[in-house]
């Protein structure tokens, strides 16, 4: 898929939720989320954060890797930290800044040099693969937000992209598990919002997981128990992914607790 494509869907990504949060009032931003210690605005914080990183990994390469060294000092609080400071700001200012910053990194994306990958806290990207894993943040911490105020969003196709994340990051998972990725590819059969199937990974696959979209991209983002969720896999490899999978870059998640959203 083209960059200006992904792009598109992640401007239509952040405008779903955009709206969600821009009709909020201002007390309604310090409504707890799923994530534990984490508000509302923590939540539009670091997705606001996290496009100004990207944005100075696409256009200061030199700056981004002294930002890699801080983190690499606190690894267990600088995205928490990042978040707190940003989500301290008023709501009306946050929404603005995380405005800006989203319109920004599109702009930087679409200027990163044919070839040239952009740095990241996990390994390098492609600036399409960067725009998809905005996508993807995009999407799960609106997860967060929606579950927060209760609110029932549709599905939309753009799981696409956060499923073939999770699937494309499947030994990135293994690595921060500190285990050994299998060598064979997966097949990942899922069955998209519109009932169409999206399939990755070769026919004749030993180790399957076949899901809905949704339950996947849950489970992958750990906004969901698998518990929770209609994900099978079929092999004791496909089975040992889906107890570790995360689509995200950073320390492995905790996940959700089984039945929280029953």
């Amino acid at each position: 898929m083209q960059l200006d494509e992904v792009l598109a869907d992640l401007w239509a990504e952040s405008a779903e939720l955009d709206r969600l949060v821009g009709g909020l009032a201002a007390d309604e931003w310090s409504t707890p989320t799923p994530a534990e210690g984490w508000t509302i605005a923590h939540q539009i914080a670091h997705l606001a954060w996290t496009d100004e990183a990207a944005q100075l990994a696409a256009t200061d390469p030199e700056a981004f890797k002294a930002s890699l060294q801080v983190a690499a000092a606190s690894p267990a609080t600088y995205v928490d930290d990042g978040a707190a400071e940003t989500a301290a700001l008023p709501p009306d200012e946050l929404l603005t800044y995380w405005r800006e910053t989203r319109a920004e990194l599109a702009e930087a994306l679409k200027k990163v040099p044919a070839g040239e990958k952009v740095l990241w806290y996990g390994p390098p990207m492609s600036p399409t693969s960067m725009a998809t894993a905005r996508l993807m943040e995009t999407w799960a911490h609106g997860q967060d937000v929606f579950d927060a105020l209760g609110v029932r969003r549709q599905p939309s196709n753009r799981l696409r992209h956060v499923a073939h994340l999770a699937v494309r990051t499947r030994d990135f998972a293994y690595v921060l598990s500190n285990r050994t990725p299998p060598v064979e590819a997966f097949r990942v059969e899922l069955t998209g919002p519109d009932g169409d199937a999206w399939v990755f990974g070769p026919e004749d696959a030993a180790q399957r997981v076949t899901a809905p979209a949704l339950d996947f991209c849950l489970l992958a983002t750990q906004r969901r128990h698998r518990d929770d969720l209609s994900v099978e896999a079929d092999g004791a490899d496909a089975e040992e992914w889906l107890s570790i999978i995360q689509a995200f870059a950073g320390m492995p998640g905790k996940g959700r607790e089984p039945g929280q959203f029953a």
